[in-house]
């Protein structure tokens, strides 16, 4: 019975920034739980190995999610899961970013998310998941970084507005916000004693995050685990947002 709400056995997902970093992990980790997957991002061939029952799409997330939408169903004849983690953080300014850079970021980490939940939700089975990655950066203030932290904190109340839209149509929606992850995005700060070392201890568990820590909770997200929960929150940091003075 436990295993039955964790399994993805004969359900389609789709995975965006599927190429490296969180969004392989969770493409591969919810193969690992039965689902077939199709891996979008925009290089040509992913960078990270794909593992089991995953098949990569080269296509932009922010113009081609409908067609990529079209060519899942024309495939395998439905779609249940979508997980939105292609994102981007691009370099700021020393007070901040310039405007250019700032639309840029919002395109892609939320814009593009929009348009593809526009796309999957009314193609999807009922009882089908989304699944978008925010980040702690949604939930709390980080320096010199507005963009990433307008785009992540605006995609988990899209998340709440989604759920309530996508409701009725038995289709749930939900935010998987990640702490500080060592990923090719954090590879300069985790190679850095000091900022490694400062980041580790930011959390209750001192340490960083690693990409397989997040899988467990995406296939809890997509499976009939989690099938009354929608509009949420699913905070894995390490205990960064809860920690205080200590």
């Amino acid at each position: 019975m436990v295993g039955e709400l964790f399994s993805l056995a004969s359900r389609v997902a789709l995975v965006t920034g599927a190429s490296r970093g969180i969004g392989a992990a969770l493409a591969n980790g919810l193969a690992a739980a039965g689902a077939r997957v199709v891996g979008v991002a925009r290089s040509a061939a992913p960078r990270s190995e794909m593992h089991g029952q995953v098949r990569y799409l080269a296509a932009d997330v922010k113009t081609d999610m409908a067609g990529v939408v079209d060519a899942v169903i024309a495939d395998f004849g439905r779609l249940d899961i979508l997980v939105n983690a292609a994102g981007v953080s691009l370099p700021a300014e020393p007070d901040g970013q310039a405007l250019e850079a700032f639309a840029e970021t919002l395109e892609t980490n939320l814009t593009a998310a929009y348009a593809a939940c526009r796309a999957a939700a009314p193609r999807m089975t009922e009882g089908g998941s989304i699944i978008n990655v925010a980040s702690i950066g949604g939930l709390t203030g980080f320096p010199s970084n507005p963009g990433y932290v307008a785009s992540k904190g605006g995609l988990r109340l899209l998340t709440k507005a989604l759920a309530v839209d996508y409701g009725p149509r038995g289709v749930r929606v939900n935010t998987l916000v990640p702490g500080y992850i060592h990923t090719d995005m954090t590879a300069e700060s985790f190679a850095d004693p000091e900022r490694h070392d400062q980041r580790a201890r930011h959390t209750c568990l001192g340490r960083w995050g690693e990409v397989g820590d997040l899988v467990g909770a995406a296939v809890f997200l997509a499976a009939d685990a989690s099938r009354y929960m929608t509009g949420q929150d699913l905070v894995i940091d390490g205990g960064w947002t809860a920690k205080g003075l200590v």
